[in-house]
């Protein structure tokens, strides 16, 4: 523990005795720090909340692109070079006829210290920062809130002006897309008709290709076997009915139970001539049916014509039994000759795919090649009338709402750098930079300040010491020379406080 204290008395006496040396280095330190700081320039903030509001007018499948996009679009451009460029151009960082070089300075320095920070999904907040060296502090606060400011302004134009702008390139591109599908649309349809002509009777008739067509016709043809089972059906009960119903009714006169008959049997050739006049063919199954029909009614007319004399007369629920019937034979024939016909289809399309596999391959491959482009095709078609109507709700009213929530802040102070903090930092540095030169400076020159030292470092046993006298001359001199360190000490100090003061009195007049 002694020779721990003895130790520390040994270094605070090599300090004491290196004390100009001490101030000398503090002073220097400290000087040299000061200045640094000084040339610092203050940086002053300002702050400023958006709110940007997308207008969702048209339904959600006829936004172009919905409003997430653009509000990730609005936080990407906020500061784009154009904006920017414009912004220095407006607060006066770029004066008139400025170089390129200038503008990409300007451009980079407030790209670099503007910040806008996403709140929430439509709410920004915007922070500039300023610090330019050649300005005063007044005009680099007066700066900072004036960045926002013009900044606000060129995105609320741009805003304006950039949505009508979207609408017009957006048409433009379409409508250059949409004659480049047309173009491909028209050159397929060129192929499909050569190709048609080239193997006439190769590729049967019909819209889209084989395959499409014999799933057609399958599909089709399921629905009429279900129908044609349900036809039979009531056709077999309508017969059972029919024969459990006696053709005539005992009574006078037999007259008026013939005409029901003829009536039916002009009433049905009636409406065959009216078919052939609508242009109707003898191969259409309506006609078939009517057909068949017709001449059921025949063979009824003919049988009340022939028994219609006996002592009954024909009976009502027959006849109309037997109306129905006739209808229902005529449904059955009419399905069964559809059937008949669709699989035909099937046979003869299936044949040819057999014997000419390359033709109906290649027929298959310009038959979807068509339906991509028409497919494509439409879709521009459809998204350009989208850009149509949304262009138009931009012209009549504003796509996009700014409103400003927080105006952009004056400030009163600087942000940085902290300066009371630097300066004392500065002052403990110099303290400590000049206490450590005098001690390095001590361990470098060999010089014992206890017997017991320069015992241990000599190796011989040290007899005794002489104690230094002090004359009264040499202590008012060494009082003189203490009265001069506390002096320079107190200066630097002195100093510190007036540096001190000078930066509270600076920040009070930008206030």
């Amino acid at each position: 523990m002694n020779s721990l204290y003895d130790e520390f008395r040994v270094a605070l006496h090599s300090v004491w005795t290196r004390r100009w040396l001490v101030l000398a280095v503090a002073w220097g330190i400290c000087i040299l720090g000061w200045l640094a700081i000084a040339s610092i320039p203050n940086r002053y903030d300002s702050r400023a909340r958006l709110l940007v509001d997308v207008n969702e007018i048209l339904p959600d499948d006829a936004q172009i692109g919905g409003a997430r996009p653009q509000i990730d679009q609005i936080r990407e451009t906020l500061t784009s070079a154009r904006n920017m460029e414009k912004v220095a151009a407006t607060t006066g960082l770029l004066p008139a006829g400025a170089s390129e070089r200038d503008k990409a300075g300007a451009v980079a320095m407030l790209q670099k210290n503007i910040k806008v920070v996403p709140q929430q999904d439509n709410i920004f907040e915007i922070t500039s920062s300023v610090a330019v060296g050649s300005l005063s502090d007044a005009d680099n606060a007066k700066l900072a809130s004036g960045v926002l400011d013009s900044l606000i302004t060129v995105f609320r134009d741009d805003q304006l002006r950039g949505g009508r702008m979207n609408a017009r390139e957006g048409l433009k591109f379409l409508d250059a897309q949409i004659a480049d599908r047309e173009k491909a649309l028209r050159e397929v349809e060129a192929r499909r008709g050569a190709f048609e002509a080239q193997n006439i009777g190769m590729i049967p008739g019909g819209a889209g290709s084989p395959a499409q067509r014999v799933d057609a016709a399958r599909a089709e043809l399921s629905q009429i076997d279900s129908q044609l089972v349900s036809a039979q059906a009531q056709l077999a009960a309508a017969n059972g009915q029919l024969a459990s119903t006696p053709q005539s009714i005992p009574g006078a006169g037999g007259g008026v139970g013939g005409g029901v008959a003829r009536q039916q049997l002009a009433g049905a050739q009636n409406e065959l001539s009216s078919m052939r006049a609508r242009g109707l063919t003898d191969a259409h199954p309506d006609i078939i049916a009517l057909k068949s029909q017709i001449a059921s009614l025949k063979a009824m007319a003919d049988r009340e014509g022939t028994g219609g004399g006996g002592g009954g007369m024909q009976n009502p629920a027959y006849a109309s039994l037997a109306a129905m019937r006739a209808e229902r034979q005529a449904t059955v024939s009419a399905l069964s000759a559809r059937k008949g016909q669709l699989m035909g289809d099937i046979s003869k399309i299936t044949a040819q795919q057999i014997q000419n596999p390359g033709i109906a391959a290649e027929y298959d491959r310009i038959n979807g090649e068509y339906t991509a482009f028409k497919a494509q095709y439409d879709k521009l078609l459809a998204q350009r009338e989208q850009v149509r109507l949304r262009g138009s709700v931009q012209t009549e009213t504003d796509a996009i709402k700014i409103e400003l929530l927080d105006p952009p802040s004056k400030p009163t102070s600087p942000a940085a750098p902290n300066r009371p903090l630097f300066l004392t930092l500065v002052l403990l540095a110099g303290i400590g930079g000049g206490i450590g030169a005098a001690f390095g400076l001590g361990q470098v020159r060999a010089s014992y300040a206890t017997a017991a030292k320069l015992e241990r470092a000599s190796g011989l046993p040290v007899i005794g010491s002489i104690t230094e006298v002090v004359t009264p001359e040499r202590h008012l001199d060494r009082r003189k020379k203490l009265v001069w360190l506390a002096g320079g000490g107190g200066a630097l100090v002195g100093l510190y406080a007036l540096l001190l003061i000078a930066e509270f009195i600076q920040r009070g007049m930008v206030a």
